[in-house]
């Protein structure tokens, strides 16, 4: 299968590769990076979340939709949890991308992994 055919078929993942990239480099283009532990969580997560989607083009694994499923959860959480909920552009974007990471991973793993996630494939 050519790169072409990888990207167009697993659009989710290319998809969510984009919202890694977004995420990470979200401080500084959205103007957060005073908020140390948005700035932290967005680089951290934003770079797992492209990293496992680069991964999941070019040798998909159902596990590998579980992780980006659970960052997409913690993105919903993080602001609460690690105590940015005040910082209105931070919390947004995280919230945002992490229900788009959470619903594209249910969404690739249904679609590539014999319509339901499960471990392996």
């Amino acid at each position: 299968m050519t790169t072409q055919e990888r990207l167009t078929s697993s659009w989710q993942d290319s998809l969510n590769f984009l919202l890694g990239l977004a995420l990470f480099v979200s401080p500084w283009v959205l103007s957060y990076t005073s908020e140390i532990n948005a700035a932290w969580n967005a680089n951290i997560v934003g770079a797992v979340i492209a990293i496992m989607a680069l991964a999941a083009l070019f040798a998909y694994q159902t596990w590998e939709e579980w992780v980006s499923g659970l960052l997409g959860i913690w993105l919903i959480v993080a602001p609460w949890v690690l105590a940015f909920s005040a910082h209105g552009t931070a919390t947004l974007t995280h919230v945002l991308i992490g229900i788009a990471t959470l619903v594209l991973a249910i969404w690739s793993g249904s679609e590539h992994g014999s319509g339901r996630l499960s471990v392996g494939r």
